[in-house]
């Protein structure tokens, strides 16, 4: 569909409303007007439930179709997921899956623009407008390999991680562990040497246990990771404030039967719901 096929379908919706639903500003940029949003958040109310109007109509009809689209770190799809998704596609041999791999806050914005059904982050980054249901416990963690002198200590301090190389996760133009981390050196007047930069605390745990340095993750306790020999994870508690992860929806989506039954067996060690 071309440009101008487009802005004669919105003038000609515009005429037959009454109203305006763009506003230009400069020469480029559209922005929707107040009646433009509530026309955006008809329609896409409307396409919602169209899309829970096919999946009963192909129940009905005996051919099942649906799709289950999810956002989140690596870390969570990679380490979450795959026993869940296992057990759940002998039930649902016909879902159609997209799975993404992207920071927290661009999950967050995927399920907050309906791009995606699920989202996995952290619940302390979940806004109020969208439905959370918590899952497990999160705790930041230094990682250092198994003969590090750091684990000869009985309390660690960020002087005692700074004199050592540090594998630190991506800096994000947004807020992130990264920012917290360095407000933190900064706070207490130290300095420190960055010898590797990542977001997979696979990759993380890896260079670490070769002795390039040691680094931080944010991470369930009950993940197979810490089952690594090589590797051991000391909490950080006294510096970071614990958390839980969380799979995010937003309020008003229409459940699909098997987007439910997803949801809940990836909360079937559900501590409980906000």
């Amino acid at each position: 569909v071309t440009q101008s096929a487009v802005s004669q379908q919105i003038s000609k919706l515009e005429e037959e409303l009454g109203i305006s639903l763009f506003e230009r500003i400069g020469k480029r940029k559209l922005i929707l007007t107040e009646a433009g949003e509530l026309m955006y958040d008809f329609v896409e109310s409307v396409l919602m439930k169209y899309e829970v109007l096919l999946d009963q109509l192909s129940e009905l009809k005996g051919s099942h179709k649906g799709k289950l689209r999810i956002a989140g770190p690596f870390t969570s799809l990679n380490q979450l997921l795959p026993q869940k998704l296992e057990v759940y596609k002998e039930q649902f041999p016909w879902v159609e899956y997209t799975i993404l791999d992207r920071s927290q806050r661009a999950a967050l914005e995927l399920v907050n623009e309906g791009a995606v059904d699920f989202g996995i982050m952290l619940e302390s980054i979940v806004p109020p407008t969208l439905q959370k249901i918590r899952l497990n416990p999160v705790e930041t963690v230094l990682i250092v390999n198994a003969a590090h002198p750091l684990n000869d200590l009985e309390e660690i301090s960020l002087d005692e991680i700074a004199k050592y190389p540090l594998i630190l996760p991506i800096r994000r133009n947004e807020p992130c562990k990264r920012t917290e981390i360095e407000k933190l050196f900064l706070e207490n007047n130290l300095t420190y040497h960055m010898a590797m930069e990542s977001s997979s605390v696979e990759l993380n745990v890896t260079y670490v246990e070769l002795g390039l340095g040691i680094s931080f993750a944010t991470v369930v306790r009950s993940l197979p990771i810490f089952n690594r020999p090589g590797s051991r994870f000391i909490s950080l508690n006294k510096y970071f404030k614990p958390d839980y992860l969380a799979v995010v929806f937003r309020k008003d989506k229409q459940m699909q039967q098997h987007q439910q039954v997803f949801l809940n067996a990836l909360s079937g060690d559900i501590e409980g719901n906000q």
